[in-house]
């Protein structure tokens, strides 16, 4: 046997607290491996963590957004978002529902993607009157459609009207500290006063663009009050 079969973990040496989160118990078994194997242990600290609310909006192909506001068109700044090189643009559309219930002054992100995409709440989706499914951003196959005016034109769109899954953005090193990977689900803890929330399956989207940070609907950012959040923690299940 190597000398890694007989690892003793003590604790008598350390302080331990009487109700201790799994967070604390894996960080005081880290640290007792560590030396039990006499290797430094890591000081790597916890990274700074992000969570916003995503409110309705809509993602467009160049092709799209000539066919709304005409030949030649672009998308231009209204508000840098958290994410590197991405905006909220000025240009917004009406989208339109059955029986001709609608959502104005619908907003574009930017910059333009390779397919359209619009991304609602439950709450937009009943105000609409349509069933829309909760999706990972860009899976729209056998997804409801709607139809979209701009000031230059209409679109009919044949798909991609979603709920956003859940999820947050890591680059590489976010999710090595996690200790998870892209696509993995990890839980969200949102603490507020007299309000403390768990959001399960969690998506990880790991990209080294990406900055830290959480996105969900504003159904959701309502629910756990997270405009008064004190804490939000993300931990594996």
């Amino acid at each position: 046997m190597n000398d890694s079969s007989h690892l003793i973990f003590s604790f008598s040496q350390m302080p331990f607290p009487s109700d201790p989160s799994r967070s604390v118990v894996e960080s005081l078994v880290r640290e007792v491996l560590f030396r039990q194997i006499g290797k430094p242990v890591p000081t790597q600290a916890a990274p700074v963590l992000l969570a916003n609310s995503s409110a309705r909006h809509m993602h467009i192909s160049p092709e799209n957004l000539e066919t709304l506001f005409g030949k030649g068109a672009e998308l231009t700044v209204h508000k840098w978002l958290y994410q590197e090189g991405q905006f909220a643009s000025q240009q917004t559309v009406t989208m339109v529902g059955p029986r001709k219930r609608m959502i104005p002054n619908l907003r574009i992100l930017g910059p333009c993607r390779n397919l359209t995409q619009i991304e609602l709440s439950f709450t937009d989706a009943i105000q609409l009157g349509i069933d829309v499914p909760v999706r990972m951003s860009g899976d729209i196959e056998g997804t409801p459609g709607a139809y979209i005016m701009g000031p230059k034109g209409f679109l009919e769109m044949k798909n991609g009207v979603i709920r956003a899954a859940r999820h947050v953005h890591m680059s590489p090193a976010d999710a090595e500290f996690y200790g998870v990977k892209h696509l993995d689900l990890i839980t969200l803890k949102v603490t507020a006063k007299g309000c403390t929330t768990r959001f399960d399956d969690m998506l990880v989207r790991v990209d080294p663009t990406f900055k830290l940070e959480v996105h969900m609907d504003t159904d959701e950012a309502n629910a756990c009050n997270l405009d008064n959040a004190q804490k939000v923690e993300l931990f594996k299940p």
